[in-house]
């Protein structure tokens, strides 16, 4: 449910809106299917990885561990960032959403929003997890609903009784809109649609039986989600022209969904959706609020530390109140609308938030291929894993690291031809530099001086591995240049392994003595 609520929320209700304007019909269709693809083979290389060491920490932990620890240093603190802005660009959502209704005083709402998430995450984990359990299930019987009315409102169930069948992709402008570099910008909105998939990763070391729940969840939620989307967007380029007015402009963002409801005749319908998506907006926002805290509080208590000693502080309950306010605060950018425009300042967010997803798949990619190689390279059988795809070996990481690179790299051509934007050049590609930035930082100033250092890893401490090429060959003494680039022949292979007690062999017990016809269609539904 967390991979679900944290997926389906205001890419798809909000930002296909901005897709189908920039791309046209077929570039939403054609992209979100490539960006699909490459997300489902991610979360089978993530999947086998959190199925073998379910440790906290997720994919940030296993670049760590297999890849480069001054690499996880900059990809935690992106993938924090990617959280805090993430809730910023929800909230901005909201404003746009209201404006359905109102455009007076839209701010309020945020600032509503924003009070009632950190309430949320101040109280207890249980309250994040009640919430996005009965949103996420909202949403999932709304897409439901929206497939269904969509087929009838093609087929002539709409205000002018007629049947629309593929007119809207035979209109001027249609199916491509923009050429290539409105093509190549719907990447980017892809992406940020798709981003919380890999955040089930997180959950891995809390998840009961991971051994035998992982595989499941990784097996079953993606296609779960793409069967949505999939649908769900040939059904917004079939029954949404491209031009449709206020579909996506720098003060206003309508939701392809809404249209969808208010073509069918019904007004109250129309405002139904809006309403949906309004708690779409909020349950995106709890769960990247929640996320983004809990990366901030890991980065504190990594050995060794990556942020202040203050962000490991939790009350009574449990929670990282300080790394709670920070993420938060980020938020404040939401405000900045009042000064840009709604839609301009939630496209910026989005771009920001859609590469540094692209950058989490990337570096799980590049902790697969590490990890495979060193399985290989030290004689361990492929039967000894407990859960993998022989389908993406040898090609699965490769295939990730090249595509999305590819898409990092192209997806900005509409910033740069035929104008040269600056603000819109930054959104796309202000975090490569940030990234390597934080990367000397880390492997320049900080892992000299603990580049010797030869503890053994444990669950607390998952960024920092037994063996790097650096440690070995204490290329870090005295020269200027250095690698700490884990030796993936000498990585430790054995700890953090999760081994199934008591307690699993009974769940499995129970799970398979569950015979009766009701309780199957339950638990498949479920």
């Amino acid at each position: 449910m967390i991979a679900i609520a944290g997926t389906i929320g205001t890419g798809l209700f909000l930002g296909t809106g901005k897709s189908l304007a920039q791309g046209g019909p077929a570039s939403l269709l054609i992209c979100y299917g490539i960006v699909g693809f490459v997300v489902y083979v991610t979360l089978l290389l993530l999947g086998e990885m959190a199925t073998q060491y379910p440790i906290a920490g997720s994919f940030n932990a296993y670049t760590a561990r297999f890849f480069s620890p001054s690499y996880a240093f900059a990809l935690s603190w992106n993938y924090w960032l990617n959280a805090a802005v993430s809730v910023a660009s929800d909230l901005t959502a909201a404003q746009l959403v209201l404006q359905f209704w109102t455009p007076s005083n839209i701010w309020v709402v945020s600032l509503v929003f924003w009070l009632f998430l950190v309430g949320v995450n101040a109280t207890h984990v249980k309250a994040y997890g009640e919430l996005e359990y009965w949103l996420s299930s909202l949403k999932v019987a709304t897409v439901l609903i929206f497939i269904v009315l969509g087929i009838f409102v093609n087929l002539g169930l709409n205000e002018e009784h007629k049947f629309i069948g593929t007119s809207n992709w035979r209109i001027p402008g249609a199916p491509f809109v923009g050429g290539f570099g409105g093509f190549a910008r719907v990447f980017v909105t892809a992406s940020f649609a798709y981003g919380g998939t890999e955040s089930l990763g997180i959950t891995a070391g809390e998840t009961k039986n991971p051994s035998k729940n992982m595989p499941r969840v990784v097996k079953f939620v993606f296609w779960r989600i793409l069967l949505f989307y999939v649908l769900s967007i040939l059904l917004i380029g079939l029954n949404v022209p491209w031009d449709y007015p206020n579909l996506s402009n720098t003060s206003a963002t309508t939701s392809p969904f809404t249209i969808v409801f208010k073509e069918a005749g019904s007004t109250f319908a129309a405002s139904f959706m809006n309403t949906v998506i309004l708690t779409s907006v909020l349950s995106a926002g709890n769960h990247a609020l929640f996320a983004g805290t809990r990366v901030l509080y890991g980065l504190s208590v990594a050995k060794p530390p990556q942020a202040p000693a203050l962000f490991s502080w939790t009350t009574p309950r449990g929670v990282p109140l300080p790394a709670l306010l920070l993420t938060s605060s980020v938020s404040a950018l939401c405000f900045g609308s009042s000064f840009i425009g709604n839609g301009q300042l939630w496209g910026w967010l989005q771009n920001i938030v859609g590469v540094s997803n692209q950058i989490a798949w990337l570096s799980i990619g590049l902790a697969s291929w590490r990890f495979r190689k060193a399985w290989m390279r030290q004689g361990r059988s492929l039967d000894e894993l407990k859960f993998h795809t022989s389908w993406t070996w040898p090609y699965g990481p490769p295939f990730v690291i090249i595509t999305v690179s590819t898409l990092i790299i192209v997806q900005g051509w509409s910033s740069v031809i035929p104008i040269f934007s600056v603000v819109d050049f930054l959104s796309f590609y202000i975090e490569v530099p940030v990234m390597i930035l934080m990367y000397l930082t880390w492997a320049f100033l900080k892992h000299p001086a603990v580049s010797h250092s030869n503890a053994a890893p444990s669950s607390s401490s998952p960024l920092l591995p037994p063996d790097s090429a650096q440690e070995r060959s204490g290329t870090s003494s005295g020269k200027w240049w250095f690698t700490d680039v884990v030796d993936f022949q000498t990585v430790d292979l054995n700890s953090d392994q999760y081994e199934e007690d008591e307690a699993d062999k009974q769940d499995e017990e129970r799970r398979a003595s569950r015979t009766g016809i009701w309780q199957r269609i339950y638990y498949w539904l479920a």
